[in-house]
């Protein structure tokens, strides 16, 4: 069986060329020639070998780097003295984002879900209804269902099997990964919607009465602006008062759930199995940990950053460092779990940390 390549090179870049590209600063003792070797690929340190190219970013990895084989390695000048004399080094301050420029360029297909079928235009087996307006360049895949007076801009791919609802738009250059739904929605330009998430659904709003939940009609949108990334099989809901929106820039991980009437605001993170209750208002660079959960009806300011697994029960100030559950300042956390852990070894000063 032959080895699958799933991304394929762009073509091969020298050495000089990745420099120029990312900014780096090639190492004056590096072994370079006149004619500079040639990047055909990426690796981590441990696998790296003739033609790749590797990233150094921490101290621990140092037995890695001893061993590692490939052909020149990003790295900040104050860890180039680590760097084997075989190994030409590119001098960056941030060795991981001059890696993902450099592996972008390589590799642009990685970048974003392209047509699982190859296709080029409305493939056989997709269902576009006659209302629905597209730009040319559009490609949908095959079992995928565009409704009535939907619009889709050009350089847009619609996966298989994903649902595009009436009167949905969606901008240009998108990607609308499979079995992925989009309903009640206005995307922006270049967003990308990976598989399996679900926009524009109902929020859970019901109001309580002596004979049970009475639904409450969910009457906004959801609305996605400019550059947003949306992970597979979240979700998202449409707002029920207002709309639910997603600032410019934002990324959202995998499995994180978005409550109705939620506002996020501008190049946020929030990372996988988040929960956002309905009516949050989150701003600009926010970062939310794993499995962080937001209370409904909260104020995360901007610039804030939440620790994986907290339980956010009151607002967060602009630039808060919040963590714990509930959620507090990080620094007592952190102080009461160690507290915590000191009494409990208390009484058994030879169990182990």
């Amino acid at each position: 069986m032959s080895v699958a390549a799933f991304f394929h090179l762009s073509r091969p870049y020298s050495v000089r060329e990745i420099a120029e590209l990312t900014g780096a600063v090639i190492q004056e003792t590096s072994p370079t020639s006149e004619t500079s070797p040639v990047i055909t690929g990426v690796a981590p340190l441990a696998a790296g070998h003739s033609g790749n190219l590797c990233f150094f970013i921490s101290p621990r990895y140092v037995d890695a780097l001893a061993s590692c084989r490939a052909t020149a390695c990003f790295i900040r000048p104050r860890h180039a003295h680590l760097l084997p004399e075989r190994i030409i080094g590119l001098l960056a301050d941030d060795p991981q984002r001059a890696m993902a420029v450099a592996a972008a360029a390589l590799f642009p297909q990685a970048l974003r879900p392209e047509s699982l079928f190859g296709a080029s235009g409305v493939s056989p087996g997709a269902v576009v209804h006659p209302e629905a307006r597209l730009e040319p360049g559009v490609v949908i895949d095959p079992g995928a269902f565009v409704g009535p007076g939907a619009e889709i801009g050009s350089g847009t791919t619609i996966g298989p099997h994903a649902v595009i609802g009436p009167h949905v738009r969606i901008g240009r250059d998108c990607a609308i990964g499979a079995q992925a739904s989009v309903i009640c929605s206005l995307i922006g330009d270049r967003v990308i919607i990976h598989p399996g998430a679900r926009l524009g659904q109902d929020g859970f709003g019901f109001a309580k009465g002596e004979k049970g939940w009475l639904k409450t009609p969910q009457l906004g949108r959801v609305i996605v602006q400019d550059d947003v990334e949306i992970g597979a099989n979240a979700t998202i809901d449409r707002g029920a008062t207002r709309d639910t929106i997603i600032g410019e820039g934002t990324k959202i991980d995998n499995l994180v759930q978005i409550g109705h009437n939620v506002v996020i605001g501008r190049f946020c993170a929030i990372v996988a199995q988040t929960g956002v209750a309905g009516s949050c208002v989150i701003g600009d660079y926010v970062a939310l940990g794993g499995q962080s959960a937001v209370a409904g009806h909260l104020t995360i300011g901007d610039g804030a950053a939440i620790a994986a697994k907290s339980g956010v029960m009151r607002d967060v100030p602009p630039g808060g460092r919040y963590g714990g559950s509930p959620a507090r300042p990080l620094r007592r956390f952190l102080r009461a779990a160690a507290a915590l852990d000191k009494m409990a070894r208390r009484d058994k000063p030879d169990a182990a940390i």
